[in-house]
């Protein structure tokens, strides 16, 4: 349906920063408090996403290391994706700060998986501890990115891979609502956006050179990046299905990487 009257676009009234000015504003606040919530049956196994589901496995066989001595997921709920890394580890921990979530990853997967709760902002291990970790699906929750990837750095061992999602703010459905004047959340500036009406603790959205510039802040190298959920879209999924957009994710994820426009970038960076 085309609106009668077309708003005229909003244009930034401030004077734009860079990221390292941006990351100044930005203070440290704790994590969203999953205990007590089913994240597997309510967010992943009572909706449609399957999709998102697929093409997150599709970037971490792609961008984790075949062979791993001591790998970490961080802020890995139930251990969703753990079928994708324990065949490559020889030995896996799963990190998260909700007791529930670990509970569940501990009843399906036993002595496989160790797990730890804690903070993320101060993380219980040892400096150069692990040789690879993956972190999906966490970063907009964390309003510090500056002091959780200083965090990630420590505790990997130099030649360490990390492996990062991370909510990308420059989408081009947020480009044409901006330009349409619909909102007045800039997606080219750097500042993170603060999604408050999913919730209101913490759901940010982060424009990609402002977290590039966090990672090469902390000393991570960026090695790889990858666009993924390319199209995550319930209009989409009604036309052509699951099917057909997991497999035009498969092309579109490298194809599509430079531009960043997707829902989700994954970087993959080496200490």
């Amino acid at each position: 349906m085309v609106e009668k009257t077309a708003k005229k676009a909003v244009k930034p009234t401030k004077k734009p920063v860079s990221a390292k000015q941006a990351a100044k504003t930005i203070k440290s606040k704790p994590i969203s408090d999953y205990n007590g919530y089913d994240y597997k049956k309510i967010f992943w196994e009572d909706a449609d996403r399957k999709y998102e589901d697929a093409a997150d496995r599709m970037a971490i066989r792609r961008l984790l290391p075949r062979e791993m001595e001591n790998f970490v997921d961080i802020a890995g709920g139930y251990g969703r994706l753990a079928n994708e890394y324990l065949p490559r580890a020889k030995t896996a921990t799963l990190f998260d700060y909700s007791k529930t979530e670990l509970a569940q990853a501990k009843e399906i997967y036993g002595d496989q998986l160790q797990t730890k709760a804690g903070d993320i902002y101060s993380l219980p291990f040892k400096d150069n501890m692990f040789d690879a970790l993956l972190m999906v699906r966490a970063t907009h929750h964390f309003k510090d990115m500056q002091k959780v990837s200083d965090e990630l750095y420590r505790i990997l061992k130099p030649g360490g891979v990390a492996v990062i999602e991370v909510a990308n703010k420059k989408t081009l459905p947020r480009m044409f609502r901006y330009w349409t004047g619909k909102t007045d959340q800039n997606p080219f500036s750097l500042e993170p956006i603060h999604l408050k009406e999913l919730n209101a603790d913490g759901f940010y959205n982060y424009h990609p050179k402002y977290i590039e510039e966090i990672f090469k802040n902390s000393g991570f190298q960026i090695s790889e990046v990858l666009s993924v959920s390319n199209f995550r879209s319930a209009r989409l999924k009604a036309i052509f299905g699951n099917k057909f957009l997991i497999n035009l994710e498969s092309g579109a994820q490298k194809l599509l990487a430079p531009v960043r426009f997707a829902p989700s970038i994954y970087y993959k960076l080496v200490k």
